[in-house]
Order: C-alpha cells, then structure tokens, then sequence
C-alpha cells in the first residue's frame, strides 16, 4: 500500500518535478537530495524544470541551459568554457552530500506516524555530525599561546571532571576577549574612556556654586523637545539667522529723497490701498509685510514715476501672494482690483523686472515671526496678539518706523499692547524671548506708535479693518488709551517729523 500511494503521489505532481525533487514522501527535504537539486539545476541535467527557458527550433522543442545572470537574452548561446568549471564543482557538491552517510528511508511515513525522543535525539546528532563534515562549523578567533604561569594558576584551582569543558571554554574566552583588547583603536579607547569618566564626573560632583551664573529666564522651549512641529532643537539657531536677514533684507528709510515725483504721503496712500486690497482677498498677514517690503526696498534702488506707482504696489502684493500663500490669487483679479488700469502682460513684466532688481531675494524675516516668538513667553494670549498686531501694521504706514528692525517692531508691539491691556511688567522671559530688548531700547519705538495713535485717522482701510470684532475692535481700544495716556504723561518733543508733516505745519 505504501509502494502504491508513493507513485500515486509522484503520477500527480509529474507536472511539477522541480517541486518533488530530493523531497522524501512526508515533505522533508534531505541533505543529500537537495545537493542532487543544486547539482541538477546548475548543469542543466535531470528532469525538466518549469524554469528552464525551452525554444523552437525545426518544429522541435527543446530545453535550453540559461544561466541567471550570465545571458539575458533571448537568443541561444552555446556553452562557453565556464560550463566545465560549474560541472566540477557540482560534482564536488555530490561528493560531499554523500560522505555524510546521509540516507533516506524507502518506505513513506504515514500520517499517524510520529517521531519518537529517541529518533530525534539520533537526527539532532546525525546533523551536528553532518555540519562539521561539511565545513560548516563557526571558526574562532585564533588563540594566543598559553604561559606557564597561566597554566599553573588554572590547574591549581579544584575542578571536578563534570566541569572540564568548562575549564575549555573559559580558556577560550580569556584569550578570546584578550586578543580584541590587542586589536582596538587606542584613540577610540581613549575617547571612550575620556567621555565616560567626564559623564562620571558630572553625575557624581554637584555644581559649583561659585560658577557660571544660572540663566534668569525660564527655558520655554525645554517642553516641546518631543513636537517635531516645534523644532524646539534648532530654534536659537533659526532666530539667530533671522536676526542676520533682517539686516540684509532692510530698505532705505530715506530712499524717497532720490524721488523725484513722489512723496512720503503718496506713499501712505498706496501702502493703505494695499492693505485694502489684503484684506478683500483675505491673505495672511505675512503677504502684506512681504509686499510692504518689496515695495519698499524696490524704490531704494530704482526711481519710479508716479504714474507707476500703483503698479509697483499691485506688482508687489502679486508676488509676495504667490510667495506665501497656498492659493494665491489669480492675475486676473489683481487686474481687477486695480481697476484694469494695468494689463496682465504689464504686471508680468514688473514683476520680472522687480525680481531681477531685488536679485530674487525675498527672505524678508517680517515682524509676525518674531510676534509668534514673543507669545511663547506671554502664554499665547489671544487679546494681547490682537492688539500687538494692530500695533505691528502701524510700522507699515508710517515711514518713520522704516529704520527700525522686524524684531525691534514686533517687541513693541507687545510691550505696548500689554500696557495697554493692564498685564504684569516686561519681565526677564519676555527680554530673553523678544530678542533680549529691554523697556529702554523699546521706550523710543513706543513713543512713535502713541504719537501715530494720538493723530487724526489718516489711512480709513486700515482703520476700519481692526475696528472689527474680528479683530476685537483693537483699533478704537489702542486710540482711546493713548489719548488719555498722553493727557496724563505727554510725549516728548523731539519726535521724529518727516519733511512733509513739516510743511503742512509752517502752511497752517
């Protein structure tokens, strides 16, 4: 019965002879019959494998010896001289395979079948035996020669005759691990040693008390070192770089004397049209401080004929809306908003012109960056931001502020919008976190934001939009505490007045 199940079995899987191949009736691949598979796959003898490329050639099919890296092609090669060296070592192969006394058993086991410990035992050491015939065995380090002394020393110590494989293997790894001391880096040891007996050092000694003074600001960004949105680990390194573009990226505060059509108001007036047009497209308020900047460091470097000017400001507000937005309007509604006084095909050339002006740069770090610093230490307070961003945009409209720094602006707008909101006093982690300016360096910047807010409303869009309870009316809140600020302590005299305030006061 075993005789007849065993052909049966082959009958049905003769289709797929590669899959039968050195395999014994329950499944299990023996040593001996796997070699005879390699031998039989690399020379291309025995049955036909379902992986063996076949051609037609006369009508007549037949197997061709295809090597798998050797010959990719599907034209058919002859058997080049390296087919000889292949033949002998698989040869070599079988020779191996059948120096193991290696044999497989003729009679199938059945299904109820089951190895017994004893036969297990038996096959365990059957391949322990058959891996050290073939070579296979794990090679040890080679051994350093044993001293008398050391000899002595190991055979004086009692050891019963269970342990003496023990004593081997312990020998071994004395010299073993006393050969990889010999062979390491002696400046890799030495760095290893340095560090860890100076990690030693800092945990065993305490501080010394007389030593560098401790920081007297709170470490804010220690709690979002685990928020990679945070970048908590590069952050110094960012506002430091910020700090070097700010000085990179200034205009001339006094750019419009080489002007010769234009004027500080007629500056304010598109500046406001400007912030219009931001706010009816809803842009962020990083778009308007780019385009501001653009326009800005544009006339520092080319002179402008008034009949151009909205177009530099359109032009302006086009690119820094395709610099920072994610849906950045269309050219067609700039078009619009300008009153089609400009064509498309004229926009596009202003701004290829400007971008060449500016060499391309517009890594402008505007003061909304620094703001978002600053909150971190004011614990994100949404009324003071509001306020503190109102205060932000003054900077825009009057040319006055265009000497000071981003980071400076952006300082003062806190502090101010503090004040105003009656919070605690500028502390230690709000000099640290606004870029280590103190109430005296603010104290001038401040002075130009109450003497802008005492004035008559000269730019309405501007106003209008943080009167809003959008913008929870910051506009009406700063105005009427400055006005009763200044009743209280007036401001100094000798405020900044630009030439054409100058005028307008000796013709009244």
């Amino acid at each position: 019965m075993a005789t007849t199940r065993r052909s049966t079995r082959i009958s049905a899987t003769a289709g797929h002879d590669e899959n039968i191949l050195g395999v014994n009736a329950n499944g299990r691949v023996t040593r001996a019959k796997a070699a005879a598979l390699d031998t039989q796959l690399i020379t291309g003898q025995g049955t036909q494998s379902a992986l063996v490329a076949k051609e037609v050639n006369g009508g007549q099919i037949k197997g061709r010896k295809r090597a798998a890296l050797g010959d990719v092609s599907n034209v058919h090669k002859e058997a080049g001289p390296g087919e000889k060296n292949v033949k002998q070592h698989a040869a070599k192969i079988v020779k191996t395979a059948t120096s193991t006394n290696v044999s497989r058993s003729r009679a199938p086991r059945t299904v109820n079948d089951s190895i017994t410990d004893e036969e297990a035992s038996v096959q365990i050491k059957k391949n322990s035996s058959t891996s050290v015939a073939s070579g296979t065995r794990k090679r040890r380090a080679p051994l350093k020669p044993i001293t008398i002394a050391t000899a002595a020393q190991r055979a004086a110590k009692p050891r019963s005759k269970s342990s003496a494989s023990s004593l081997v293997d312990e020998i071994i790894d004395e010299e073993f691990s006393d050969g990889n001391k010999e062979n390491e880096d002696p400046i890799l040891v030495d760095t290893v040693e340095r560090v860890s007996s100076e990690s030693q050092d800092a945990a065993t000694t305490e501080p010394d008390k007389h030593g560098e003074a401790m920081p007297d600001w709170d470490d804010l960004d220690a709690d979002e070192m685990d928020d990679p949105t945070m970048v908590a680990e590069y952050v110094n390194e960012i506002f430091d770089y910020m700090k070097e573009l700010e000085i990179r990226t200034m205009p001339n505060p006094r750019y419009m004397d080489e002007q010769r059509d234009l004027q500080w108001k007629m500056r304010d007036i598109l500046i406001d049209w400007l912030v219009e047009v931001h706010t009816k497209f809803r842009l962020l308020p990083e778009t308007l401080f780019l385009a501001v900047n653009i326009v800005d460091r544009f006339l520092s470097l080319r002179v402008v004929t008034l009949d151009k000017l909205q177009l530099v400001g359109i032009t302006g507000m086009f690119i820094a809306a395709k610099y920072e937005e994610v849906f950045s309007p269309s050219i067609q509604n700039f078009v619009y908003v300008a009153d089609s006084g400009y064509t498309e095909e004229e926009i596009l050339r202003a701004e290829t012109f400007m971008l060449q002006v500016l060499d391309f740069n517009l890594s402008y770090p505007n003061p909304m960056n620094f703001l978002r610093r600053n909150s971190k230490a004011d614990n994100y307070d949404i009324q003071t931001r509001t306020v503190a961003k109102y205060l932000m945009e003054i900077a825009l409209l009057d040319h006055r502020f265009m000497r000071y720094y981003p980071s400076r602006v952006a300082a003062t707008a806190m502090y101010l919008a503090r004040v105003i909101l009656e919070r605690p006093p500028w502390d230690k982690n709000l000099i640290h976190y606004s870029g280590g300016y103190t109430e005296e360096m603010i104290e001038p910047v401040c002075n130009l934001m109450i003497d802008y807010l005492v004035k008559p409303v000269k730019h309405e869009a501007f106003f209008k939009k943080y009167a809003s309870k959008r913008f929870l009316k910051a506009s009406i809140l700063a105005r009427q505490w400055a006005k009763k600020r200044v009743e209280q302590i007036p401001l100094p005299s000798d405020l900044n007045i630009d030439s054409d305030e100058a005028e307008e006061q000796e013709s009244t």
